[in-house]
């Protein structure tokens, strides 16, 4: 079968067509994979987390090269694609994500393309944040809780949240299209797709229905400066979808309108929870506190330090009138 490749160097699912490989054939394809990324500049383990995914080789196998043995390896593309696959990563730098068509976050293995940010590791501690806190906040509950996941591409912050929670209703939102329906199918794969609901339109936009009843809002909004964007690493800059990384001229027109919204939409004290830049925390502060209908401001770094997360509450109309009358 002949192949059909994406824009994103991806092969369409009619192109996909298990093909046998001896060990040996393989074991030679890694060797010259290898040195290419040596070449090229690209890391060295890509070859393998690749062959991982498309040949389902474990990782000591492929160190130890115990595969070279075996007769037949059933390999998702024949090894001619797979060579024209890995030569658009190392000309056209294209994420590998995209070329095997998964990325793993969390525990979860998710679909990708290049309709969809690559989810990053440090956006697994939106998760965590945002259970921590709701479950330290003694509000009554009224039924299920309810979460909003705002401009949820992959739909990996929504999946996070209805694990993590599985009592809760999660409302999930994106303008695109093509992403939706790559969050759609990763609900559908993770057997969470029933407590999902996917909507298309601009953040709040499609959730008129549920203001002033929502536990929680988690976003990962685009943030880099417009000016910055070429300054990226090609694999972003030229692969991912510019409409989840352009925040603006100061990276903030999107925050800012997370901002002015969310508090006609969270209940009293809802979390409003979302991933920034380095070097945003100070505006973002000033913005959650100038809008007045938040309390409980804070900035929180990711694993490595960096201030990644701004999270703060939807304040109690009785603190708004102390506020006011201070």
């Amino acid at each position: 079968m002949g192949s059909s490749e994406t824009k994103d160097g991806s092969l369409t699912q009619n192109s996909l067509a298990w093909s046998l490989v001896s060990g040996q054939e393989l074991w030679q394809w890694r060797l010259d994979a290898l040195k290419m990324a040596t070449t090229a500049g690209v890391p060295s383990k890509e070859v393998d987390w690749l062959l991982q995914e498309l040949a389902g080789i474990d990782p000591l196998a492929l160190r130890l090269g115990l595969f070279k043995a075996r007769e037949q390896i059933k390999l998702r593309y024949s090894l001619p694609v797979l060579s024209q696959l890995w030569q658009h990563r190392l000309r056209e730098r294209c994420p590998v994500q995209y070329l095997a068509g998964v990325a793993h976050w969390r525990h979860f293995s998710l679909r990708v393309s290049s309709a969809v940010l690559i989810p990053r590791p440090e956006t697994e501690c939106l998760i965590d944040l945002a259970i921590e806190t709701i479950r330290n906040i003694p509000t009554p509950e009224l039924g299920p809780r309810q979460w909003a996941d705002l401009g949820t591409g992959s739909g990996a912050i929504a999946l996070g949240l209805a694990e993590a929670e599985p009592s809760a209703i999660i409302h999930a939102v994106d303008c695109s299209a093509p992403a939706l329906a790559i969050a759609q199918q990763n609900a559908q794969k993770l057997g969470l797709a029933e407590r999902i609901k996917f909507y298309q339109g601009f953040w709040w936009e499609p959730l008129e229905h549920l203001k002033g009843q929502l536990n929680g809002m988690v976003a990962n909004p685009p943030y880099i400066p417009s000016g910055l964007l070429s300054q990226l690493q090609p694999e972003v800059y030229c692969h991912e979808p510019h409409l989840a990384l352009d925040g603006g001229s100061d990276g903030l027109d999107c925050i800012r309108e997370l901002i002015a919204t969310s508090g006609d939409y969270l209940r009293p004290g809802g979390v409003w929870l979302i991933e920034i830049m380095a070097g945003q925390a100070t505006a973002v502060t000033e913005l959650l506190q100038q809008q007045g209908s938040y309390c409980q401001i804070q900035i929180l770094p990711d694993l490595a330090g960096i201030e990644r997360f701004a999270i703060a509450q939807r304040a109690t109309p009785k603190a708004l009138g102390k506020r006011a009358q201070g």
